[in-house]
């Protein structure tokens, strides 16, 4: 499938049928090493939804020995997400001033997903990366969270202006995240999910089981 922006209407158009499956917090488990740099009060960065942790750990137990996961975020509170994106839309629309409403939204989801359908605010997404054993980051080509226009595309999970390491790295990363059932979201390499509108459509399934929730709700 070619690539598919979030604010495709196709993805709205998703059905979800809640699932009820609870939020849990990955730092219990254990199991993946959590980053801190999204935390927040609440804590919400290090919720999932209990079926997304556990492809996660399915994930892991394939890298070849040595490479671990780096978790970095997980749920988004929808109120976060709105801000996000209304923040990030904002500025390319005032540095754009001849674009169209329509296309500031396509581009702000580039990077940023539109919050009505955010994989993240329904616990079904995560940003991640690779470590090695002594708990380096490997790299990936980008920071995380490095966006199209500061990066010159090298966000993009595909993208060819970033060296060879890197690009093995990538693959390696998708490969096993692609094995436990996850899909990525071309525009950031770092962004996998499960269960959400995006995971819906690009997996040819009829409905989502994961929407968009407020801790406590589910």
């Amino acid at each position: 499938m070619s690539l598919v922006l979030m604010s495709d209407r196709r993805v709205a158009a998703v059905p979800v049928r809640e699932c009820g499956e609870p939020l849990v917090d990955v730092r219990a488990h254990g199991a993946l090493r959590v980053d801190p740099r999204k935390e927040d009060a609440s804590g919400a960065f290090a919720y999932l939804r209990q079926g997304v942790l556990h492809r996660l750990l399915h994930a892991q137990s394939l890298l070849p020995e040595g490479l671990r996961l780096l978790f970095v975020e997980g749920y988004r509170p929808p109120g976060l997400q709105r801000r996000y994106f209304e923040e990030y839309a904002g500025a390319l629309g005032r540095d754009n001033p001849g674009w169209s409403q329509e296309r500031v939204r396509d581009e702000a989801s580039r990077f940023v997903s539109p919050p009505e359908i955010a994989p993240h605010s329904a616990g079904a997404a995560v940003d991640l990366t690779l470590m090695d054993a002594d708990g380096n980051e490997l790299d990936l080509g980008t920071r995380m969270n490095a966006d199209p226009v500061e990066s010159e595309g090298a966000c993009y999970t595909s993208a060819t202006n970033i060296g060879a390491e890197a690009t093995a790295n990538r693959n390696t990363l998708a490969t096993v995240l692609s094995e436990a059932g996850l899909v990525n979201y071309a525009t950031e390499w770092w962004h996998w999910s499960w269960g959400d509108r995006y995971w819906a459509l690009q997996t040819n399934n009829p409905t989502a089981p994961y929407g968009p929730t407020e801790p406590g709700a589910i």
